[in-house]
């Protein structure tokens, strides 16, 4: 059995129905199920599985007598005794199980349509209806009506929209909306107005018969049936106009219904009625006159005997590619045929011995690149007064043949690739084209036989991606360019190829820190002692710290700065050069030993840095004389040191800006012949291990950088990470270039 239990929160109401169901077999067995479904649901819907739910074998279920009891006839639910399914026996409207008290009146949520005839009267009202929760209202004094103000016209306006609110008198107020759409009903006011009164039409003789010579139309404001119009003759006309033409009565078409001859009868006068289908129907009329031109009446015939559609693009002049014949019915000059074909193609036309038959033959070398299709046109024109011509259209399709090599849109190719790439990945596409189709332009790629490159390189060869099979370091590399070739060969018989050099640039990035030259100590740490006397005047020199950067460009200009100092007004240090000098003299005051810790970092992006630590002591004049005679000695055995490395740096550093000036010489001439090259060598050298490169090419003039450039040399504000901008001195400073440059540590 199965109930109804109404729960309420705040405004919103829920029906639960707990079902019993009642199954027999030896005895009665009770069971209770709790099922949630939305109201309005369909008759048949399923609610959910009974059987399943209670674990019931469905093949027991008509012996067990498994149903559904209720209290009631008017039963909501039903169970499907073969598959043990609960089902909705009827539609459920939850406003009506949930009937609550005084609830607030509202207009109903649908929008409302309203008809009014434009012969409706001034101020006829119209009701709109408006409904309770559950029951409709009845109160004259509380229902809204429309007014109309005005007669309507469906003609100007066939719809109004109008938006209608109603607010109760609650507290807090509530309100409810209505569209309401007001459609103009039309009545039979307006006649059928014909486009002209008179119709004035020339036609050959001999037309065909069912040809339409003309078409009359005539339009209705009104709608529906008093807008839809039919055609008639007039019942008043010669017996000729009968047997001779027929008005189609609802597209107003004009059509011949027998043969006319020029030579029997020279004009036709037709008089045509158009009416509406309104009550009652209203009418208005035009007038077609129908003129017979004599005409030669005949036009040459054009038969296509033979074509071949598809012709190569190879095949040789005079080649023939269809055959036709012409003919004319009509007789003497009226029968006699002048044939042309058309200007521009590559065909033309030849007599055959037969009479009347021609070939279209090729009169010049074919190519499908530049045409791939010709639509050939015959004309044939008898010489008639006036002439009649036919014209005939040949589809001509022009076959490929593989002579044309793939090509690339530029060669050489120059490519920039930053160091550290992902290995396995791809570093560039290349791309072929082929202006010739299907096989013959299907491209594959491969790379030319170099063992040094094809060891680190591979080409996917169909799409023709490259890709780097290990990740190339800037510092490392011998050389901070490589070429190679990449050749694109069709699919054609035989097949065409191509090559493409393609120059590699590996560019710098900032991936090595500075690394602290002087000091050095025993030890291996960036950390030294420097003695000085006490009676040194301000700028003294005290030490340089030197450091070196593998990278190069911005990523390798080096700045100092002090980070720790015990007395900032004794020592000041360049930020430039690195060295270290007193800024005033000493008193008896300052302290024998000062702590200076200087920060070396560079330029790039994000930049790397390293410390080194100076401890200064200072002494009595006499024991720094001392001192330097003791440590002479080591000093010089240190320094012998550094010089061996700085020499060794310098040396490498040297030897690489020149194979890259040399590089770079080579690819400026490979270039235009009118553009030249003035290479000019920055020499400026403060002891940081640096170096720049300067060249003019032509109106353009460029700078690579080595690890830092030195004091002397002027950077325009706006230059980053590799590139440098300068100011070009017979310009006036205008920077006429961006040069990315490159360079291998």
């Amino acid at each position: 059995m199965w109930s109804a239990r109404q729960y309420r929160s705040g405004d919103c109401c829920w029906i639960v129905f707990p079902f019993f169901v009642l199954l027999f077999r030896a005895n009665q067995t009770l069971a209770e199920l709790r099922y949630s479904i939305p109201e309005e649901m369909q008759e048949g819907t399923v609610v959910g599985s009974v059987a399943k739910d209670l674990g019931l074998d469905k093949t027991s279920l008509i012996d067990r007598r498994f149903r559904v009891v209720s209290g009631s006839k008017d039963a909501f639910f039903e169970v499907n005794p073969d598959s043990g399914a609960l089902l909705v026996r009827k539609k459920i409207d939850r406003e009506e199980l949930c009937r609550v008290p005084n609830a607030p009146r509202r207009i109903d949520s649908h929008d409302r349509n309203i008809h009014l005839g434009e012969h409706d009267l001034y101020y006829t009202r119209h009701v709109i209806r408006m409904r309770e929760n559950t029951q409709s209202v009845e109160d004259d004094d509380k229902i809204p009506f429309l007014v109309m103000k005005n007669a309507l016209d469906r003609e100007q306006k066939t719809n109004h929209s109008l938006f209608l609110t109603a607010v109760d008198g609650g507290k807090p107020q509530r309100s409810g909306s209505l569209n309401i759409s007001i459609n103009v009903v039309d009545i039979n006011d307006n006649p059928p107005i014909f486009s002209q009164d008179t119709y004035q039409i020339e036609i050959y003789e001999n037309l065909p018969v069912g040809t339409t010579v003309a078409k009359v139309n005539a339009l209705d404001a009104d709608e529906g049936t008093n807008g839809e119009v039919e055609y008639s003759l007039s019942r008043t006309l010669a017996r000729e106009v009968y047997d001779i033409f027929e008005l189609d009565h609802l597209t107003g078409e004009v059509k011949l219904k027998g043969v006319v001859d020029f030579e029997e009868l020279e004009i036709f006068k037709l008089d045509i009625q158009a009416s509406d289908k309104g009550t009652p129907p209203l009418t208005s009329r035009c007038k077609v006159i129908v003129k017979i031109k004599d005409v030669n009446d005949n036009p040459p015939e054009i038969e296509v005997t033979s074509l071949s559609n598809t012709i190569s693009e190879d095949s040789k002049r005079g080649t023939v590619i269809s055959l036709i014949s012409v003919t004319d019915k009509d007789y003497s000059v009226n029968g006699k045929i002048l044939l042309r074909i058309t200007e521009g193609v590559p065909f033309e036309l030849k007599p055959s011995y037969k009479e009347n038959i021609y070939s279209v033959v090729t009169k010049r070398i074919l190519d499908r690149e530049e045409v791939s299709n010709y639509e050939i046109i015959i004309t044939a024109t008898d010489c008639g007064e006036p002439p009649l011509s036919t014209l005939k259209t040949l589809s001509v399709q022009i076959s490929d043949v593989n002579d044309n090599r793939p090509h690339f849109s530029q060669n050489p190719l120059e490519f920039y690739l930053r160091e550290n790439n992902v290995a396995g990945a791809s570093i560039l596409s290349l791309s072929a084209s082929d202006n010739d189709v299907n096989d013959n332009a299907v491209i594959g790629y491969q790379i030319a036989r170099e063992k040094d490159v094809t060891s680190f390189l591979n080409i996917n060869s169909e799409n023709g991606d490259i890709l780097a099979l290990k990740s190339f370091d800037f510092e490392t590399l011998k050389t901070f360019q490589f070429q190679f070739q990449v050749v694109a060969t069709d699919s054609g018989s035989p097949s065409l190829s191509s090559n493409v050099t393609v120059h590699v640039f590996i560019l710098d990035q900032n991936d090595n820190a500075p690394i602290i030259l002087y000091p050095l100590s025993s030890n291996g740490s960036a950390e030294g002692v420097e003695e000085i006397p006490r009676n040194v005047n301000a700028g003294h020199l005290v030490t340089k710290v030197r450091a070196y950067d593998a990278d190069i460009g911005y990523n390798g200009w080096l700045l100092f700065s002090l980070q720790e100092v015990t007395d900032h007004s004794l020592f000041g240090l360049d930020r430039y050069t690195g060295q270290i000098r007193t800024l005033r003299s000493f008193t008896e005051t300052d302290e024998a030993e000062h702590k200076l810790v200087i920060l070396v970092k560079d330029n790039g992006n994000v930049s790397l840095s390293a410390t080194a630590t100076v401890i200064v002591k200072v002494v009595e004049p006499k024991e720094a004389f001392a001192a330097s005679d003791v440590k002479s000695a080591t000093n010089d055995e240190e320094e012998n040191n550094v010089t061996f490395y700085l020499m060794i740096t310098l040396g490498s550093v040297s030897t690489l800006f020149l194979i890259s000036i040399i590089v770079l010489i080579a690819m400026q001439c490979s270039k235009s012949t009118e553009y030249t090259s003035k290479y000019l060598q920055e020499t400026n050298y403060d002891g940081t291990l640096c170096h720049s490169i300067q060249y003019r090419s032509g109106e353009k003039r460029y700078m690579l950088v080595g690890p830092r450039m030195s004091i002397g040399s002027t950077i325009v504000p706006g230059s980053h990470a590799n590139t440098l901008m300068l100011p070009d001195r017979r310009t006036h400073g205008e920077v006429r270039h961006l040069f990315k440059h490159f360079e291998v540590a």
